[in-house]
């Protein structure tokens, strides 16, 4: 939470120093230039392999999971069916947001000056053309160029392949890409280290070019991000009166506490205690709480694939990069399989090996994610109330299907 705030504190700082300067000091902003460039980089390298550990890993994981029987594999099936829906949902809603409540011209206009130097990650081709690149002929070549989204196909296979190996052998595989995965976060944890120092440096640069306006354009870019979380919280009262026939009001109550953990904490691992508590006041059974929330904690962020095509999307539109249908599916399918590889990381880490994949899948620069990594410590705190919301929604579900639940108390409220 200190690296968040001083994170916090160097955007601040930087843009308000960067605004005073303007162009006064021209080598000054050039070198600022240069070292937020250095420490993006430092990032960007980092990117690939750690999405490649974390995605075999977190499908190795959910296999094993779902070798343990049929609730299991219920739970982990709605969850993904979810994890769609959310992703879906953004490329709906976002846009429509953004058109409802524009980001005011002034700030859109300072902001895409600043960030102007900033390289798209590449075009997307024609539907027809996607389709047949969509399968890597070498998966190598993929992860140079920074194909992503056939990467996630490639590994995504090669995934399933290494859970059908023997134990021993899948043991083995499962251990080199935790090792790799493990690296890349001892690394990318080390380049965070100097985040104030990179932040601040990028925020002098937007300072220079956009002032202070810069921060009306944050400001907007929270509201729009919290209402497309508010949307997952609000879903998660429509999956426990449909799934489990629990009223919103008695849901709410039972969550409550779990809630006020969640904002005081930002972590769904820490709110679970409250959450198998929550849950058992709503008369789901011992087994079904003790099944399937560990595994919602350890698989399921709801809010993940629709708060995370939203920056990407927001990234688009204050650049003036209009998005195709064909961007929009790409970067659906990449948000709803890049989530299963994030869920156990800290937000910060997890901002940028989440959300840096989405914009080059859609051919966006990813500059503008360092910006925006320096004020998650908002809508992180939507990020955690709705997946938390959403698990215990998903565990009365789950609960009513497998007669688990008490139907006295879930008729009520």
């Amino acid at each position: 939470m200190l690296r968040a705030y001083l994170v916090l504190g160097a955007l601040a700082l930087g843009i308000l120093l960067g605004a005073v300067i303007e162009d006064g000091a021209p080598a000054l902003m050039n070198g600022a230039d240069v070292v937020g460039s250095m420490w993006l980089n430092a990032l960007r390298m980092t990117v690939v392999p750690l999405i490649v550990g974390l995605l075999i890993v977190g499908i190795l994981k959910a296999a094993q999971m779902a070798r343990a029987g049929r609730m299991t594999v219920r739970a982990i099936g709605t969850m993904m069916i979810l994890l769609w829906l959310s992703a879906i949902m953004a490329a709906i809603v976002t846009p429509a947001l953004l058109e409802l409540f524009p980001l005011p011209t002034d700030a859109a206009n300072a902001l895409k000056a600043a960030l102007g130097s900033a390289a798209p990650a590449g075009e997307i081709p024609p539907f027809s053309e996607f389709l047949r690149a969509i399968i890597p002929t070498n998966p190598v070549s993929a992860a140079a160029q920074d194909a992503i989204l056939p990467l996630i196909i490639f590994t995504l296979a090669f995934a399933f392949a290494i859970s059908k190996l023997p134990a021993d052998q899948r043991g083995v595989m499962r251990g080199f890409f935790d090792a790799l995965a493990n690296a890349m976060l001892i690394l990318i944890n080390w380049v965070l280290l100097i985040a104030p120092i990179g932040v601040f440096a990028l925020a002098m640069v937007v300072g220079a070019k956009a002032g202070v306006a810069a921060f009306g354009a944050l400001a907007h870019y929270v509201l729009i991000l919290v209402s497309v979380g508010f949307i997952v919280w609000i879903a998660s009262f429509f999956v426990a009166l449909f799934g489990a026939k629990i009223g919103p009001v008695t849901f709410f109550k039972a969550a409550i506490p779990a809630q006020a953990v969640a904002l005081s904490t930002q972590s769904s691992l820490a709110s679970l205690p409250a959450m198998v508590e929550g849950v058992k006041k709503l008369g789901v059974g011992e087994r079904s709480a003790d099944v399937v929330l560990p595994v919602a904690v350890a698989l399921f962020r709801a809010t993940g694939p629709c708060m995370n095509l939203a920056v990407a999307i927001y990234v688009a539109h204050f650049m003036g990069i209009e998005l195709s249908i064909t961007a929009l599916a790409i970067g659906v399918a990449a948000a709803a399989i890049t989530t299963l590889g994030a869920v156990s990381l800290p937000g910060s880490v997890s901002f940028i090996t989440s959300i840096a994949p989405i914009n080059i899948a859609m051919g966006l620069p990813v500059e503008p994610l360092i910006i925006l990594l320096a004020i998650e410590t908002f809508p992180d705190i939507m990020r955690t109330l709705g997946n938390v919301t959403m698990d215990m929604a998903v565990t009365t579900t789950i609960a009513n299907y497998e007669e688990d639940l008490g139907h006295e108390i879930s008729q009520s409220g």
